[in-house]
């Protein structure tokens, strides 16, 4: 009898389907790299890590821990310390017939079994846990429950204890220093932490704090969709929203007139950026928080939601020592990710990178970032131009928002620059027609442009409750399937769990339509084609569509046929 493999414990657990990995497979094959196909399953939100592990757990006869049912002792926990502990991904959580029980990744690695025998003078029993579960407790993140617990407190507090400064909306403006005297009360400080603390839990890329008549709302924008998070007392409102401004390095007095900041906090032992922003209303200042986590930007490309093919030929349009290459999508569809993990993959050292942003996002070692600031007369195209004279190889434009600055770049790329830019255009064949709108001619596009990607961000299904289902005829119809020659068709869908607050997503890939100017496109752009003409000329040289790439991840089980339609046909 053949032994069974982790392919068969997968499919007979039903974390994915025959089809499901069978398309994993292939794409292993493509990629070409010393990743692995358990990994690639993660990374494609085929499988959680802690099915990963609990399958891995069945296969090798281990026992698997859930260290969020089944908290670590506090005590043990300190057994390792916690470099050690990351090295290791291992963490001590108990003990067992006089032996310490270790959630570890990989449980078989004798070396770290015998390495924590050796710190810890003790006899080791390892167990399976989820390197994320892992991490969490090492860091503190896996502390949910407490984050709560301690939120409620302070709101109690905040709603019932006299000694707090009730502040009546429809006074006059206070003084600052009466400001910052509020915002030190120690409840307000735990609140101002715990809204930020909870955001980073949730994986919110922006956390809202919106003053209404009665009641101060905070929301959390997860995976593109906002969600309402909490409700702070009213007299809370100047109190809070002061100690934000100061956390900012925001002026505290100025109520009348937006202001931008940054802060930075550390959070489960990682630090993270945030981007402040203010805004005046009628109700009071309303604030939003950028969440900025540098560690997006050392995942890779691929780990972005790059199909191999596609991955291949966008690596070679940057590769390229010249020429403009050009990100498109809306707001929130992760244009800066891309362009900055672009960048972190260029940055070897060996060639002088410089950038003009309007704010620098993310600051990163190694290149020059300029922060765009008209009041000083410093624009995208003065800036532009004092970075030609800084002698760069590569150049990147946070948004070519007018034709001064287009006209700067396509200078820049025909004189031996590589320029990576952003533009808002609904796809990839339109930044060319936007550039030629703008007063560009197309001569010049054509001469400069060497690719264009566009992009937007789909919600990927939540794999703790991901379950399959044969769609009606009528959608695969719609959805361009040949029922007469077509197989029978399985998809996926989440059917919401806690985990995902009911919604079936959990995380977000993005989606991508790549136009690599060919000689065909070329002459076409001289003739003044139109957007459709470039775009079916295009498509016949081989272009995948947003549509086309989002139905593969449909397909793939990673997100649903709703989800894409959604994001793509919608707007």
């Amino acid at each position: 009898m053949a032994q069974r493999t982790l392919a068969d414990v997968l499919i007979d657990r039903e974390y994915v389907t025959r089809d499901q990995l069978d398309g994993a497979v292939k794409q292993h094959h493509q990629l070409k790299t010393q990743q692995s196909l358990n990994e690639l399953l993660v990374q494609l939100s085929l499988i959680t890590e802690r099915q990963l592990a609990q399958a891995l757990s069945e296969l090798w006869q281990v026992p698997f821990m859930d260290l969020i049912e089944n908290p670590p002792d506090a005590t043990c926990i300190k057994r390792l310390s916690p470099d050690v502990a990351l090295r290791l991904k291992s963490v001590p959580i108990g003990f067992k017939d006089g032996r310490m029980v270790v959630a570890m990744k990989n449980p078989l690695d004798i070396y770290a079994v015998d390495e924590i025998r050796l710190i810890t003078s003790e006899e080791v029993e390892p167990v399976f846990a989820s390197g994320e579960q892992i991490l969490q407790t090492i860091t503190g993140g896996g502390t949910g429950h407490r984050l709560t617990e301690t939120l409620d407190r302070v709101m109690k507090d905040l709603d019932g204890n006299a000694d707090i400064t009730i502040v009546d909306p429809s006074e006059e403006e206070m003084a600052a220093d009466q400001l910052r005297e509020l915002s030190n009360e120690a409840p307000v400080i735990q609140l101002a932490n715990l809204i930020i603390q909870r955001g980073v839990q949730d994986k919110a890329s922006d956390l809202h704090i919106e003053p209404g008549r009665s009641h101060v709302r905070v929301r959390y924008r997860i995976d593109g969709i906002l969600h309402d998070a909490m409700v702070i007392p009213k007299k809370a409102q100047a109190s809070l929203l002061s100690r934000i401004k100061i956390m900012a390095d925001l002026d505290i007095a100025q109520k009348r007139a937006p202001q931008d900041g940054r802060l930075s906090m550390s959070i489960g032992g990682k630090v993270f950026d945030f981007r402040v922003s203010t805004l005046p209303g009628v109700n009071g200042e309303k604030i939003v928080l950028r969440v900025l986590d540098k560690s997006n930007l050392t995942l890779g490309l691929q780990k972005l939601g790059f199909l191999p093919t596609m991955l291949n030929e966008f690596e070679k349009l940057f590769g390229r020592s010249y020429g403009i290459i050009l990100v498109t999508g809306p707001t929130g569809s992760g244009k800066s990710t891309t362009l900055y993990s672009m960048l972190s993959r260029l940055n070897t050292g060996e060639k002088n990178i410089l950038t003009i942003e309007d704010p620098v996002e993310y600051q990163l070692e190694g290149l020059t970032q300029v922060q765009v600031n008209n009041a000083a007369g410093l624009s995208f195209a003065s800036g532009l131009r004092s970075l030609l004279r800084q002698d760069p190889n590569i150049i990147m434009i946070g948004e070519i928002r007018d034709s001064e600055t287009a006209q700067i770049a396509i200078e820049a790329a025909l004189t031996g620059h590589l320029v990576l830019a952003t533009l808002h255009t609904n796809d990839a064949p339109g930044a060319v027609t936007r550039f030629i709108d703008m007063g560009i001619e197309p001569f010049l596009v054509a001469s400069s442009v060497v690719g264009v990607l566009a992009q937007r961000l789909l919600r990927t299904i939540d794999p703790k409750c991901k379950e399959t289902y044969e769609p009606p005829p009528a959608s695969l119809r719609r959805l361009g399937f040949d029922l007469d020659k077509a197989e029978p068709v399985t998809l996926s869908r989440g059917a919401g769990c806690d985990d995902c607050k009911g919604t079936g997503y959990r995380g977000g890939l993005g989606v991508y339509e790549l136009m690599v100017l060919t000689d065909d496109l070329r002459d076409m752009i001289l003739r003044r084609g139109s957007t459709h003409e470039l775009r079916r000329a295009a498509i016949a040289g081989g272009m995948s569509t947003l549509r086309d790439d989002a139905m593969q991840k449909v397909l793939l089980g990673v997100t649903t046929v709703e989800e894409s339609a959604r994001v793509l046909y919608t707007e």
